[in-house]
C-alpha cells in the first residue's frame, strides 16, 4: 500500500487516509439521495437512479485514486442534474433517454479534449492571479454551500416578483433579500452547535477533527429529534431498484436515445448547443476543483505542473485525474445518471489530511457499501456536514492574500472569479466572469496581445453560451 500510493512521500498515514476518505464521504452522500429525488422528476425511475448514482460514483473515484493516485472524488453534479430535468426535459422537451445520450456524448467530448490536451492547455492559460482567485472563489462557494446546507440563512421574496416553473421550482427575482434565520428552530441550534464543535476541535488542532465533529453533531442531533434513527428499520427497496436499473442501463445508447437524437435535423443546432452546455459547465467545475484545492493543498505540486506544461501523455497526476472525470461522464450516463463530476466537496476530506488515491478508494467503498447501508448514510444530517464545509471554506480563502487587491486591474477580475462563484452557485459561472472580465481589463489597457488566445477563445465561448441559455 505505502508503494503503491506513495504515502510517504506525500507526508501522510494510512489511518490519516481513511479519516480523510470516510470524511469526504460524509460530506457529500446527500447526492445518494438529492439525485434520485432531482432526476425521477425526468421521468427516470427512483430506483434506478439510486443505484446510478452510486456505481457512477464508485468507478469514477476508484479511477480517480487508482489511476492518477489523488485524494478527489466523483459523483453525479448538482446543478447539472437541475438543468438536465428542469431545462433539457421540460422546457426544451427531450425526453429523459435523449438527454442521456446527449450526456453520454459530452462525456466523450471530455475525453476527446483531455486527450489532445485541450483541457491542459485551458489550466495552463489560465493567469496565476485568476488561479489564486478561483482557489479563494471555492473557499468561499464551498463556505456558503455549508452556510445554506446548515440552515443559517433565508430569503425573502416578494411575490409579483418570481415565477413557479415545471416540477414545482420557484426562481425568485433579484427582489430576493438574504436574511439570518430566527434562533428558533431545533435543526438550525444543531447546525450551530456542529459549528462551534468543529472550530474548537480545529483550534485545538485535534486529530480527524472534521470526522469527529461530525459524528458528535449526529450524535446531539438524536436526542434532540432532528435525527430520525427510525430510518435505520426502513427497507432499501433493492429488488426493485435493480429491476428499474435494468430497465435504465444502456437507454442512452438506445433508438429511443442516441437513436432518436439525431433524427429530426431541425432540432440538430439545438442538441449540439445543449450537448456544449453540459460540456462547458463539467469541465470548468472540474478544472476549477483541480486548480482551487490541488495547488492550495500541495497535491499537485511545482513538479507536477512542470509535468503538467511539458510532458506528454499521462505522465502527471493533473494529467491522470483529468482523464479519470472525463470517462467518468459517459459511464453515469450508461447507468442512468447526469453528468458525473469531480466533486468539490472532495476539499473537506483534503482538510482532514487526504493528500493520495487511498482517500479516494475509501471514499469509493463507502459509496458502494451505501447500497446496502442507505438507511444509515440517511441518518447523518446536512447540519452535522454543513459546519465541515464552512471549516474548509474559510482555510480555502487564505489563497486570496496571492491577490494584489490594491490594483483594479487584478482586482476586477478577480473579485468576478472569486466572489460571483458563490453568488452564481457555479464554479463554471464564477471562472465564466473572471475570464471575460479579465480579457476586458485587458483590452482598456491596450494590452489585448497578452492575453493568452484560449483565453479569449473560452471566453468567447462562455458568452455564446450565456446567449443561447437566455433564448431557452
Amino acid at each position: 500500500m505505502e508503494k503503491f500510493f506513495k504515502l510517504k512521500e506525500q507526508g501522510t498515514t494510512v489511518s490519516t487516509e481513511i479519516v480523510a476518505g470516510i470524511t469526504t464521504f460524509f460530506a457529500m452522500a446527500y447526492i445518494i439521495f438529492v439525485n434520485p429525488q432531482t432526476l425521477s422528476q425526468a421521468g427516470i425511475p427512483f430506483g434506478a437512479v439510486f443505484l446510478a448514482t452510486i456505481i457512477s460514483s464508485v468507478v469514477g473515484t476508484l479511477v480517480m485514486g487508482l489511476f492518477a493516485n489523488v485524494p478527489y472524488a466523483q459523483a453525479p453534479g448538482m446543478g447539472l442534474n437541475a438543468f438536465f430535468t428542469y431545462t433539457v426535459v421540460f422546457v426544451l422537451g427531450f425526453s429523459w433517454k435523449e438527454a442521456l445520450a446527449m450526456v453520454f456524448l459530452c462525456g466523450l467530448i471530455n475525453i476527446l479534449i483531455t486527450v489532445t490536451k485541450v483541457r491542459k492547455l485551458i489550466i495552463k492559460a489560465i493567469p496565476s492571479e485568476l488561479q489564486s482567485a478561483i482557489g479563494g472563489g471555492i473557499g468561499v462557494f464551498i463556505a456558503y454551500i455549508g452556510i445554506k446546507n446548515a440552515g443559517l440563512i433565508q430569503f425573502t421574496l416578494d411575490k409579483g416578483k418570481y415565477a413557479e416553473k415545471d416540477g414545482g421550482t420557484i426562481i425568485g427575482s433579484s427582489s430576493a433579500v438574504p436574511g439570518l434565520v430566527n434562533f428558533d428552530n431545533k435543526a438550525v441550534i444543531l447546525a450551530l452547535i456542529g459549528i462551534f464543535i468543529l472550530l474548537i476541535l480545529l483550534i485545538l488542532k485535534v486529530k480527524g477533527a472534521i470526522l469527529i465533529g461530525i459524528a458528535v453533531t449526529t450524535i446531539i442531533g438524536i436526542p434532540m429529534g432532528v435525527v430520525d434513527v427510525s430510518n435505520l428499520q426502513g427497507s432499501t427497496g433493492l429488488g426493485d431498484s435493480f429491476k428499474d436499473l435494468g430497465k435504465v442501463f444502456g437507454a442512452a445508447l438506445g433508438s429511443e436515445g442516441i437513436g432518436s437524437l439525431f433524427k429530426d435535423l431541425s432540432r440538430l443546432p439545438l442538441v449540439l448547443m445543449t450537448i456544449f452546455a453540459f460540456s462547458l459547465s463539467d469541465t470548468f467545475d472540474t478544472i476549477g476543483t483541480f486548480v482551487g484545492t490541488g495547488k492550495r493543498s500541495g497535491i499537485f505540486d511545482a513538479e507536477d505542473e512542470k509535468a503538467l506544461q511539458e510532458g506528454n501523455g499521462f505522465k502527471s497526476k493533473m494529467d491522470k485525474a483529468l482523464f479519470a472525470d472525463s470517462i467518468a461522464t459517459s459511464i453515469g450516463a450508461i447507468f442512468g445518471t447526469s453528468n458525473t463530476t469531480t466533486y468539490v466537496e472532495s476539499a473537506a476530506g483534503i482538510g482532514a489530511g487526504g493528500r493520495t488515491g487511498l482517500t479516494s478508494v475509501v471514499t469509493a467503498l463507502l459509496f458502494l457499501l451505501s447500497i446496502f447501508l442507505g438507511p444509515i448514510v440517511n441518518i447523518v444530517p446536512a447540519q452535522a456536514t454543513a459546519p465541515a464545509l464552512i471549516a474548509v471554506g474559510i482555510m480555502m480563502m487564505s489563497s486570496f492574500k496571492e491577490i494584489d487587491w490594491s490594483n483594479l486591474d487584478v482586482a476586477i477580475p478577480a473579485f468576478f472569479a472569486s466572489i460571483f462563484m458563490g453568488f452564481s452557485y457555479s464554479i463554471s459561472y464564477g471562472i465564466a466572469a473572471g475570464f471575460i472580465f479579465y480579457c476586458i481589463v485587458k483590452v482598456c489597457q491596450g494590452k489585448a496581445k497578452e492575453v493568452h488566445p484560449i483565453m479569449w477563445i473560452t471566453s468567447a465561448l462562455f458568452i455564446l453560451n450565456f446567449i443561447v441559455l437566455a433564448r431557452l
